[in-house]
């Protein structure tokens, strides 16, 4: 499945995109508590989530979540101590899990403070713990939130690393040459057995890499692979990532 498959939708302002992320969230987490069993959210870095955290955390939609019963886990993360201001769990716990009454022990944090081995491993026997699986098991998380750089990778999935080949492991070390540092993700294993995946996208910088995953020009690149599994995906995106899509294709 490319993306021009998947569900798009075009808001006008970023403003308007992150209202529409934070009635999708609470809409499908609502329904998901209905039918039971483990429902997750699995939360991403990055300017454009921190707004939907935010309004998450308001009155007007913090009433429509039962907190009490979600767990909450990351993407990714960088290899920093959770109080970095380069911490992913750091933005949410300022931007939402402080404000909402979340018990702790639902917040499953990467541990980017130890060696990202350790980390990596330790995330995956955590999310086995938590849906009461075996090794082995794949979680199918509810609803999982990704962005995507300019080079077309979304968590810490970039094009080139060892992660994006991972084809057994959850949860995976990944050094960003690039950025010369250590990130501890999950993998397409995992993130293709979601439920349903948000991709939230502002800015004009996203324009040319939107129409490459868009049109299927780079069938390689990690964001491409996840638009093409055969989960749920939807696409949330302002006009101005839009712009270098055609008006026929904005559906």
């Amino acid at each position: 499945m490319s993306l021009n498959e998947a569900h798009v939708q075009v808001f006008p302002t970023p403003a308007a995109l992150s209202y529409g992320a934070a009635e999708k969230i609470s809409s499908v987490l609502s329904a998901a508590h209905m039918r039971g069993g483990v429902v997750s959210l699995v939360l991403s870095g990055g300017s454009t989530p921190r707004v939907v955290y935010e309004l998450l955390a308001s009155q007007g939609y913090q009433k429509r979540i039962d907190w009490s019963r979600l767990h909450v886990f990351w993407g990714d993360e960088r290899c920093v101590a959770p109080e970095s201001p380069e911490s992913n769990y750091r933005m949410a716990h300022q931007a939402l899990l402080r404000e909402v009454p979340i018990p702790p022990h639902h917040i499953h944090r990467i541990r980017g403070e130890l060696p990202p081995a350790e980390a990596s491993r330790a995330y995956e026997v955590e999310l086995h713990n938590v849906y009461g699986m075996a090794p082995g098991g794949i979680p199918h998380l509810t609803l999982v939130l990704l962005g995507i750089g300019e080079d077309g990778h979304t968590a810490s999935l970039f094009p080139g690393s060892t992660a994006i080949g991972e084809t057994q492991r959850l949860v995976a070390e990944t050094f960003v040459q690039r950025l010369t540092t250590w990130r501890v993700t999950m993998t397409f294993p995992l993130l293709n057995q979601a439920e349903l995946i948000l991709f939230l996208v502002t800015g004009p910088t996203k324009a040319a890499i939107i129409r490459s995953v868009y049109r299927d020009e780079r069938p390689d690149l990690p964001a491409a692979r996840i638009a093409r599994r055969r989960g749920e995906t939807l696409w949330y995106i302002d006009r101005d990532a839009a712009t270098l899509l055609n008006d026929s294709e904005n559906a």
